[in-house]
């Protein structure tokens, strides 16, 4: 009996990664989805970690909601202020 293969789409979401000064690792949030945060000691790591945790983010949201929210129309830009 041949194997059903099981089509995935690819999703693409913007990451934060933001230095810990006090761990010297870094905390990545995707702003798309809320609460989805993960860390890690290294840059190599957090990028791992939170592909993994965006990857069963999106498996729950499919399986409770029936859909998976996309990323649209983000702009990141820096901004100045004086104070």
């Amino acid at each position: 009996m041949a194997k059903k293969t099981i089509k995935k789409k690819v999703y693409q979401y913007t990451a934060i990664f933001e230095p810990d000064k006090q761990t010297g690792g870094y905390t990545v949030t995707i702003p798309s989805l809320p609460g989805c945060i993960s860390e890690g000691d290294t840059f190599e790591e957090a990028l791992k970690n939170i592909k993994e945790a965006v990857t069963l983010y999106l498996e729950v949201m499919k399986k409770e909601k029936g859909e998976i929210i996309k990323e649209e129309g983000v702009i990141i830009a820096p901004i100045r202020v004086k104070v």
